[in-house]
C-alpha cells in the first residue's frame, strides 16, 4: 500500500507531465493551424488573382470609350447586368461559345460565390455580374461592397483592378469579390479536428504520465523503504547494547555496596556494552560517509601483493585462537597495484577474513587467493564454514542483514560487515560476490580495476 505522501507526489508529477504536455500540443496544434490558415489564404489569393486577371483579359478588348459600356459586355460575361436593370437571383452556367473566359476559371467562379461589377472613373457602379448558384447574393447592395459582409454574417474578400481601354486609356475599376464561406467552414472542420486529436494526445498523455509517474518514484520509494528499514534496524540494534547496559547499571545500584571483584566484572560489562555501541556507531557514520562520498580521499598505488600477507600476518592470532588455519595464496607473478584507499581496501579485506574465521568451524581453513586478469584483480576468500542458503545470498550485503542472528550477536556481530565491504568494492569501481553451497563453505570474490602490472 503507497504512503499518502508517495501518492500525492505521484498526483503532482503527473499533473506537471500533463500539463507540459497539454501546453506542447497546444503549441503544436496552435501553429499546425495557422500553417494551414497561412495555406487557405495564400491559395485564395493566387485563385482571386488568376480570376480577376482572366475576367480582366475578357473584358478590356470591349471597352471602347472611358467610362461608357458596350453591349457586347453582355455576351463576354455570364449573368452581367447593368445597374439600371434589375439582376437576376442567381446566374447559371451560361453555354454561350463566344465567351472567352477559361472554362476553369468559369469552374472557379461558379463554385466560388463570386460578385464583380464595373465602375466608373468616379466609382459609379456601371454593371454588374454574379456568380451564385443559390441564394439571392448581396452584389446589389452598395453597403456590401463597403463592408465585404453581407446579412448573413458571411465575410468576402475583394480585389480591385483599373480597367484601361485598347488605346490604354483609364476606363474605371473592375471590382471582384469572393465568399469566404467555403474557407470559415473548412477551417472550422480542421479547428475540430485538431481540438479532437489534442484532447485525445491529452488523455493518452495523463493515462502515460500516471504510469511514467509512478517509474519515476519507484527508485524513490525503494530508498525510502530502505531509510525506514534501516533506521528500525539501527534502532534495534542500539536498543541491545543500551538496554545492558542500563541493566548493569541498575543491578549495580540496587546491589548497594559491591566487592571489589563484582565492581570488576561489572565494569567490564560495561566496556564491553560501551565497545559495542561505539564500533556500532562508527560503523554506522562509515557508511554514511560512504554513501554521502565525503570521506577523505587518498587514493595512491596500493599492492594488493603486500596487503594479503599482512592482513594473514594480522588474523593470524585470532584464527589459531579459533583453531582455523589462515593461508595466503598468491598466483601471480607480477605485483599487482589498484588505485584506491589503502585503509579501506585494509578494513574491506579483513571484515572478510573476519566473517571467513567466525563461521568455519575448529581445524577448518580460510584462504586467501590473488590472481588477475588482463584489467582486473581477483581477491578471493574462501573458507570451509556453514555456508550460505541461495536465498540468503541476494541479501548477505545488506545493512544489518544475518543470516543467523543468535550466532552472529553471540560472536558480536554488528551485520554491516558485509555491506561496508561491498560499499568499499563499489566506492574503488569494484564488485564484490559470493558463491556458497550449505556445509560446504563460501567463496567471496572481489574484482577490482588494475593501476599497472610492474615487474
Amino acid at each position: 500500500m503507497q504512503s499518502k505522501p508517495f501518492h500525492l507526489t505521484r498526483w503532482r508529477l503527473a499533473g506537471y507531465y500533463t500539463g507540459v504536455m497539454a501546453l506542447i500540443l497546444s503549441l503544436c496544434g496552435y501553429t499546425v493551424y495557422r500553417l494551414i490558415v497561412h495555406v487557405q489564404w495564400v491559395n485564395m489569393e493566387r485563385e482571386m488573382e488568376s480570376v480577376t486577371t482572366s475576367l480582366q483579359e475578357t473584358v478590356e478588348p470591349a471597352l471602347k470609350q472611358p467610362g461608357h459600356l458596350e453591349p457586347a459586355i453582355s455576351q463576354l460575361l455570364p449573368g452581367v447586368c447593368l445597374t439600371s436593370a434589375s439582376c437576376p437571383a442567381h446566374s447559371p452556367r451560361s453555354e454561350n461559345k463566344q465567351i472567352r473566359v477559361e472554362q476553369k476559371i468559369l469552374s472557379q467562379i461558379y463554385e466560388g460565390n463570386y460578385c464583380m461589377r464595373l465602375l466608373d472613373q468616379t466609382n459609379r457602379p456601371l454593371a454588374l455580374s454574379q456568380f451564385f448558384a443559390k441564394e439571392q447574393p448581396p452584389c446589389t447592395q452598395e453597403q456590401f461592397w463597403q463592408s465585404l459582409k453581407d446579412s448573413g454574417g458571411d465575410h468576402y474578400y475583394k480585389v480591385s483592378r483599373i480597367l484601361y481601354t485598347p488605346e490604354r486609356l483609364p476606363w474605371g475599376t473592375m471590382q471582384v469579390a469572393r465568399s469566404l464561406d467555403d474557407i470559415d467552414l473548412y477551417l472550422f472542420s480542421v479547428q475540430w479536428i485538431l481540438l479532437a486529436m489534442v484532447l485525445l494526445a491529452l488523455v493518452l498523455t495523463s493515462i502515460a504520465s500516471w504510469w511514467l509517474a509512478g517509474l519515476a518514484m519507484q527508485p524513490v520509494r525503494e530508498s525510502y523503504q530502505q531509510m525506514q528499514q534501516f533506521t528500525a534496524d539501527a534502532a534495534h540494534e542500539l536498543r541491545t547494547p543500551l538496554a545492558s547496559l542500563r541493566a548493569i547499571v541498575q543491578a549495580a545500584l540496587k546491589a548497594g555496596e559491591l566487592s571489589q571483584r563484582e565492581t570488576q566484572e561489572t565494569l567490564q560489562a560495561v566496556d564491553r556494552q560501551s565497545y559495542r555501541l561505539s564500533q556500532l556507531v562508527q560503523s554506522l557514520l562509515f557508511l554514511c560517509q560512504l554513501d554521502q562520498k565525503v570521506l577523505p580521499t587518498q587514493e595512491r598505488p596500493c599492492q594488493m601483493n603486500a596487503l594479503i600477507s599482512e592482513i594473514v600476518e594480522d588474523f593470524q592470532a585470532l584464527a589459531l585462537a579459533a583453531e582455523v588455519k589462515l593461508t595466503a595464496d598468491l598466483r601471480v607473478n607480477d605485483t599487482l597495484y589498484v588505485m584506491g584507499n589503502e585503509e579501506q581496501l585494509y578494513r574491506l579485506l579483513s571484515n572478510l577474513v573476519i566473517n571467513a574465521i567466525q563461521y568455519t568451524p575448529h581445524n577448518g581453513q580460510v584462504t586467501l587467493i590473488l590472481e588477475r586478469t588482463q584489467r582486473h584483480a581477483l581477491i578471493q576468500v574462501r573458507d570451509a564454514g556453514i555456508g550460505i542458503a541461495p536465498q540468503d545470498q541476494a541479501q548477505i550485503f545488506k545493512r544489518f542483514y544475518r543470516v543467523d542472528r543468535e550466532r552472529s550477536r553471540h560472536k558480536g556481530g554488528t551485520g554491516l560487515g558485509l555491506a561496508i565491504a561491498a560499499a568499499i568494492a563499489q566506492s574503488h569501481q569494484g564488485r564484490l560476490q559470493v558463491q556458497s553451497e550449505l556445509n560446504r563453505g563460501s567463496i567471496f570474490i572481489l574484482k577490482l580495476p588494475l593501476k599497472s602490472v610492474l615487474g
